[in-house]
């Protein structure tokens, strides 16, 4: 039983982190692509913004999605 346990923590001591979604970088993308490539690295930086400015303010988990989607309609109508 003891090998299986020490197989097992090892196994989990070796699985790296999961990350979060990268940026979308325009320039590694095929030319036909780049354009809406672009607007999803817009996208996905707003979206990081609102993120921020809910850490910053120490929003509730069950608060968060609603203050990100009001966040991000906010920069929409902004624009």
């Amino acid at each position: 039983m003891k090998p299986i346990i020490f197989t097992a923590a090892i196994a989990l001591l070796a699985v790296a982190p999961v990350r979060a979604q990268p940026l979308v970088d325009p320039s590694k993308v095929a030319p036909e692509y780049r354009e809406a490539a672009e607007k999803r690295r817009a996208e996905q930086i707003r979206q990081r913004e609102c993120a921020l400015k809910a850490d910053l303010e120490k929003v509730l988990p069950r608060d968060r999605t609603a203050y990100l989607t009001h966040c991000l309609d906010t920069m929409a109508a902004k624009q």
